[in-house]
């Protein structure tokens, strides 16, 4: 095999384990997306709402908590969206790199 083969199949491999990075990344912003969703739905059918700050529970205004919710929904989507574009691109230069590696290796092989 040649060296230039086995660079690419190194770099194939960094390209997977960057990918499996984003996508654990992205499963924990919509993890954090699922949670916000829900508070926001709970801060309709509550009468008085809190927030934790560190150990200590403070009393909020609704509004103000549901503001805040929605902005850190707003940032986490973006994040998600972003993560999406990334690994999008990634897969695809995974792809090429794969072929251009099959196409090496079985033009070794003749």
């Amino acid at each position: 095999m040649q060296k230039d083969t086995e660079r690419k199949i190194a770099q194939l491999q960094l390209i997977e384990q960057n990918l499996q990075n984003a996508l654990l990344q992205k499963q924990r912003f919509q993890s954090d997306l699922f949670e916000i969703e829900n508070a926001l739905k709970e801060i309709d059918n509550a009468e008085e709402v809190y927030k934790i700050v560190g150990n200590i529970m403070l009393s909020k205004k609704k509004e103000d908590l549901k503001k805040e919710l929605i902005s850190k929904k707003g940032i986490i989507d973006i994040r998600i969206k972003s993560l999406e574009k990334e690994e999008s691109k990634t897969r695809e230069k995974a792809n090429i790199l794969q072929k251009e590696v099959i196409g090496e290796i079985e033009n070794d092989r003749r």
